[in-house]
């Protein structure tokens, strides 16, 4: 086995190097990360492996605080008639006195990238270039490793970016990548590693096996994302309650449902963000939105469905307008107390197409509620645009995350997936059912199908 590529991930304070550490191992626990300078204050790392072998370690240092001091006492360490070159001068300088207690912060960055195989130089390419940077870079060439600048924040509108790349060149510095940590490119991380093969040769194939690895694992939890909410869809579409034709039993049975397919959802959002590496509390009520970490926007909120663009049938509207009764949400919709018998005439409860008269006005007996297809269409908006957001988004980010609206017209009007159709005569693919049976092939073909159509 051979040994592992060693990087120290290095640059002034506050510039993002433990962001940068987080979304490369795809670890929000992985050390502190704040707005507060001097956050790290010790070295870190991690290890990244393929296949039980480990091919690149990560060390994370604290801040450089006051390089131009330090470049101004390493330049005054030769004796005289010395000319020591910058690893000698180094070396000297972290044996004095002064890495222990003037420079302490300086000496572990120095010594970790002394003790590595290249350095990664943050920049929060936000700040102006200032004489510091350039004195920190002075610092750390003396080193005499490779050294990669790394341009982080890019995705910020207050970049400097054209600033930075004509400082780093008169530097003699002409190779960097671009790596926002808290919103990165999708290919990102193969842009850095490729960038770090042209520096160093001899570890191309190991960062060569990291590409490939990565790639497959973005590939893989796509797929299992596809698959939750496939399955999520599935499960509510082939949901079915039997309710006795009474006001207060159908009240109650009105908002089991309701709440066992908020819940079907939650556990979806839920393992999206665990599929993914982040934390529940990383959406936040105004935001994704989330309340107490769940969705807040109530799923059975005719205005939620407008708000993402979804189509309400016409039979609902023009059912509700003909109709008098009580306060009854059928199929997912709560309908208002002049919309019972027109509503359900028109069309509100979705299985009426399948199932016939029983399922037709305030009838005697038994009836049966299912999930309306509106309903649906906004289940797969929201778990799709998540998924989108949590694609686009840095284990580095604190800020909770956004969902945008969709632009485009996928699953706001037109024919649901065929999948969801089938799946409403199969109650026993529900999960939300008694007795479901989950494992039937038939039902594992609905919901492959379907995430590939999602």
């Amino acid at each position: 086995m051979t040994k592992p590529l060693t990087l120290a991930v290095v640059g002034h304070t506050n510039v993002g190097k433990t962001s940068l550490l987080r979304t490369l191992t795809r670890d929000v626990g992985f050390g502190e990360v704040s707005h507060r300078p001097s956050t790290t204050r010790h070295v870190e790392g991690a290890r990244l492996s393929v296949d039980g072998e480990p091919l690149l370690e990560l060390y994370d240092t604290p801040g450089l605080e006051d390089a131009i001091a330090l470049l101004d006492y390493l330049e005054r360490l030769d004796r005289p008639g010395e000319r020591l070159d910058g690893p000698a001068r180094v070396a000297r300088f972290l044996d004095g006195s002064e890495a222990r207690q003037r420079f302490e912060q300086e000496a572990k960055v120095l010594r970790q990238l002394l003790a590595s195989d290249a350095g990664l130089y943050v920049i929060d390419a936000r700040e102006p270039v200032l004489a510091k940077y350039r004195d920190e870079l002075s610092v750390l060439a003396s080193c005499g490793k490779p050294l990669l600048p790394v341009l982080n924040f890019v995705s910020s509108p207050q970049h400097r970016e054209p600033e930075w790349r004509d400082a780093l060149a008169r530097l003699g510095l002409h190779a960097l990548v671009r790596f926002d940590s808290v919103a990165p490119p999708e290919d990102g991380e193969r842009r850095l590693y490729e960038s770090l093969a042209l520096l160093l040769e001899h570890s191309r194939g190991a960062l060569q096996r990291l590409i490939t690895d990565q790639e497959a694992q973005r590939e893989a939890r796509k797929h299992s994302a596809l698959r939750l909410i496939a399955e999520l869809l599935i499960d509510c579409a082939a949901c079915r309650r039997s309710v006795a034709s009474e006001k207060t039993v159908e009240q109650q049975a009105i908002n089991q449902l309701r709440e066992a397919v908020r819940q079907r959802e939650q556990r979806c959002v839920e393992a999206l963000l665990k599929l993914y590496g982040f934390r529940p509390q990383d959406a936040a009520a105004s935001d994704l939105p989330l309340l107490d970490g769940r969705w807040g926007d109530d799923l059975f909120n005719p205005e939620t469905l407008k708000q993402l663009g979804v189509r309400v049938g016409s039979g609902i509207a023009a059912g509700a307008a003909a109709g008098a009764g009580v306060d009854l949400m059928v199929g997912g919709l709560t309908l208002g107390a002049a919309a019972l018998a027109g509503a359900i005439a028109g069309g509100a409860l979705q299985t009426a197409r399948s199932y016939g008269s029983r399922l037709l006005g305030k009838l005697k007996g038994q009836r049966e509620l299912t999930v309306d297809d509106s309903v649906l269409r906004l289940l797969a908006l929201r778990q799709r645009q998540l998924l989108h957001a949590l694609n686009a988004r840095g284990h580095a980010a604190v800020d909770s995350i956004q969902v945008a609206t969709p632009q485009d017209k996928t699953w706001r009007e037109g024919k649901l997936p065929e999948p969801l159709n089938k799946a409403r005569a199969y109650p026993q693919w529900s999960s939300l059912n008694p007795h479901p049976k989950l494992s039937q092939a038939e039902r594992q073909e609905q919901i492959e199908w379907l995430a590939e159509q999602i």
